[in-house]
């Protein structure tokens, strides 16, 4: 298991002052899989962890990196598992949950074994979110059956899209994690627009769909003073509680959406008029 980095929480009125390489380097977590390996980045914002399991030739453990301070991955944590690649099979304390693709898994606190493998030379791609848990909560599959559906936008404002909540209090009780999928259709591009914040949450985008030739402009920042980051497929970016997060890409695409803080309201939001942002 690698721990490949630790994000510590910036503040408004630094990141108005980075350049490039530093905006990235503070928000942009360029590698999140690697072939037989699980990878893991803590953050400071709301202990937030980020991270990828892509098993090859061998199954792949999640065990406790050095940042928890903790016998287990799970100890005082709960745990969100979004399949991206093709069909696989994560064990959960000896139990497997087969997940198809854009299927989910939640985790919650105290469970000792976390396995990842693949089905008969099959590619499963594991993304998942972990964030602190004050109590356990069963662990449950969330199939595309199982998902709730919202379409949001219009070919017009090209933003029409599907939103796909897998690990949202509405389907599953949680402590403070909650993950989704947002899809959008063919000839839209613009995700989270008109943007908002919300100072109760943080949040990171996993941007996945995107061939070699596309790329997407992800938008951050206080509303009154936006930057930019140049991303590519399956690459994440944290948003902090001030900041906005919005994207347009050079064709469509799709990202997760994973968020903790103090509530669960997926709702709960302070929106910003698109002619104010500056």
């Amino acid at each position: 298991m690698q721990s490949n980095n630790t994000y510590l929480a910036t503040s408004p009125t630094e990141a108005k002052n980075f350049d490039t390489v530093e905006l990235r380097n503070r928000f942009l977590i360029g590698t999140i899989f690697n072939p037989d390996h699980i990878t893991a980045y803590y953050t400071t914002y709301d202990r937030y962890l980020v991270g990828g399991a892509q098993p090859v030739s061998k199954p792949l453990t999640l065990e406790a990196i050095d940042e928890l301070r903790a016998d287990y991955f799970l100890e005082r944590r709960e745990l969100g598992i979004i399949n991206v690649g093709e069909t696989g099979i994560v064990r959960v304390d000896g139990t497997a949950y087969t997940l198809e693709n854009q299927e989910a898994l939640y985790v919650g606190r105290g469970a000792k074994d976390v396995v990842f493998e693949n089905t008969s030379g099959s590619s499963p791609l594991f993304y998942y979110n972990s964030t602190p848990a004050h109590k356990s909560y069963p662990t449950e599959k969330i199939s595309s059956e199982r998902a709730q559906y919202v379409e949001l936008g219009d070919d017009k404002n090209a933003n029409k899209r599907r939103i796909k909540k897998l690990i949202v209090q509405e389907i599953i009780p949680t402590c403070q994690l909650q993950m989704g999928l947002t899809m959008l259709y063919e000839g839209n591009v613009w995700n989270t627009m008109p943007a908002h914040t919300h100072l109760r949450r943080m949040e990171v985008y996993f941007y996945l769909d995107i061939d070699a030739n596309n790329s997407i402009s992800h938008f951050m920042g206080e509303p009154q003073e936006t930057r930019h980051i140049f991303m590519q497929n399956h690459q994440a970016v944290i948003s902090p509680s001030w900041s906005i997060h919005s994207g347009c890409g050079t064709s469509n695409y799709s990202f997760i959406w994973g968020m903790a803080g103090e509530n669960l309201d997926y709702g709960d939001m302070d929106g910003v008029k698109i002619n104010e942002l500056r």
